[in-house]
């Protein structure tokens, strides 16, 4: 145990420093502070001592200047084990500080602000802070340091068992997690600087990308067992996903269902209404909406029951007990909604294997999100597609013009597109999948596999629509979808053969609709 006989509190977050202070006074601890939180402590009726009247030398330049002291960092970094470093603090009137809590000046609070400058993004960033942190991280064999107020229970609490001091464990915790945290706060200040031009312009993407995630679990392999996997959280982001979802029951994930289930949960969320996502191999193999959850499953299911064997089922609302039970017809993998009610969990606690996924409320992912895709030797990074239809996209070309329930077809047929691997085909009808041709190398045998796909699955394609992730480059995939029955297509255009492919579609009385966006997911 390494007993702290004095601590320095300096923070900006001053969320639980009272109830802190306080314990450690009861604890017979000298706290030395800095500025505001002195101010709050000694107004609590907590004496400190100054860190300027501990040192003799005065803040300055606006506070700029208070830490960065032989007295503060001999405190944290003198090693209690070395004669030398224990003869030279006292030659040089250096105590021990055994005790730091800092936490860092807001700088990711301050540039999130719309109308933050880079005077003032450049006041926020912290200097002694870090300073002390990584001192006293560096030193935790005799130090402890708290740079999370979610920490200061757990300080406490080992103080008392131990009777004032801190064992070896915690304080590597801790100090792996305060460099875990300037390492975060850094590379927030690097990505906002590499933002900026010379001459004060901005670019969207940094000049260096620095980027952190948080361990979630080690999985027992990646996609083939003789791949090794963990699976991260990015610690900036807090919207509905795989990372942040509460498994509610079943077993461990695996690489390939968290893959599987973000793919789902993209999908649903696309739609208003109560919708359902199967998804298998990162695939929607059938997707629906309904009156209720029930009936969006139901009609979901429907439109590939061979493929949706083994998939990830997701919905948009919270899972019912109605729609729970139908559930139990089919074998799968992992169950994902915004809630499980009682009813719901205790119906698929029948089922112990299968994995129960409470993903949180839906809402749109925010426009600033990033995709990542790792390529050898480096990583490409673009804007997440979160592009949604809208009425000013949809221009008719073709001599007939779409139906008005033809046209809702064309919207939540383009709403799935976006979502199957390319090249990307979709027939839908009723706000039902009836055929998806996904990943198919040309854009005709797309068409022709979605359509293969409907008809073994029973469905009827006469009068339905086809949405494409990209235009058509020859006529043919038009051809082949007006031999399947479609009456109505949604494509992004752009083919240097457009007028070839209207023409088609003209001759076979199809209506089409470009979007002048395209939808290409690799």
């Amino acid at each position: 145990m390494a007993e702290i006989k004095r601590a320095l509190i300096s923070v900006s977050d001053k969320t639980g420093v009272v109830e802190l202070a306080r314990a450690l006074q009861g604890f017979g601890v000298e706290i030395l502070s800095t500025g505001g939180t002195a101010k709050l402590l000694n107004d609590a009726g907590i004496p400190v001592i100054e860190v300027a009247d501990y040192t003799g030398s005065p803040e300055m330049m606006d506070g700029r200047l208070k830490t960065l002291h032989p007295k503060i960092h001999g405190g944290l970094l003198g090693r209690r084990d070395l004669p030398e470093h224990v003869a030279q603090m006292a030659e040089h009137d250096i105590p021990n500080i055994d005790l730091l809590v800092v936490n860092l000046y807001p700088f990711e609070a301050t540039i999130a602000k719309p109308d933050c400058t880079l005077a003032e993004a450049i006041e926020q960033i912290d200097i002694g802070g870090p300073t002390m942190l990584r001192a006293a991280a560096k030193n935790h064999q005799a130090v402890t340091v708290v740079v999370d107020a979610s920490d200061y229970a757990r300080v406490l609490e080992e103080m008392r068992k131990s009777g004032g001091g801190v064992g070896a464990a915690l304080r590597f915790e801790l100090a792996r997690k305060v460099f875990e945290h300037t390492a975060h706060y850094d590379g927030a200040i690097a990505n906002y600087l590499g933002t900026i031009r010379n001459d004060g312009s901005a670019d969207k993407f940094p000049h260096t990308l620095n980027l952190q995630f948080e361990r979630v679990q080690a999985m027992r392999y990646g996609e083939n067992p003789h791949q090794d996997a963990a699976f991260y959280r990015e610690a900036s982001y807090d919207g509905p996903s795989i990372a942040n979802a509460d498994q509610r029951q079943g077993k461990e994930l695996s690489y390939n269902n968290v893959a599987d289930l973000d793919a789902a949960l993209a999908l649903v969320q696309e739609f208003e209404e109560p919708a359902c996502a199967i998804i298998k191999h990162a695939n929607p193999c059938g997707a629906a909406t309904g009156k209720d959850l029930a009936e969006a499953y139901e009609r979901a299911f429907a439109g590939d029951p061979v493929s949706a064997f083994g998939g990830i089922i997701a919905f948009n609302r919270p899972l019912d007990g109605a729609t729970a039970e139908g559930l139990l017809r089919q074998f799968m993998e992992a169950v994902i909604a915004p809630d499980i009610s009682p009813e719901a969990a205790a119906i698929l606690g029948s089922k112990k294997n299968v994995r129960v996924l409470a993903s949180g409320a839906m809402r749109a992912a925010g426009s600033n999100g990033w995709d990542f895709k790792r390529v050898r030797g480096g990583m490409l990074v673009q804007e997440m597609d979160l592009r949604r239809l809208c009425d000013a996209d949809i221009q008719v070309v073709t001599e007939r013009q779409p139906t008005a329930e033809e046209l809702e077809d064309l919207r939540f047929a383009w709403a799935v597109v976006k979502h199957v691997r390319s090249n990307a085909i979709v027939y839908a009808r009723g706000g039902q999948t009836l055929g998806i041709g996904a990943g198919q190398m040309s854009r005709v045998d797309a068409a022709r596999f979605g359509a293969l796909k409907a008809q073994d699955a029973g469905h009827e394609l006469a009068g339905c629509a086809l949405a494409s992730d990209a235009f058509f480059p020859f006529r043919d995939g038009v051809d082949a979808a007006a031999k399947a029955g479609v009456k109505a297509i949604i494509q992004p255009g752009g083919s240097i053969r457009d007028e070839e492919v209207i023409q088609a579609a003209n001759e076979h009385g199809i209506a089409m609709v470009f979007t002048g966006v395209r939808h290409f997911k690799h």
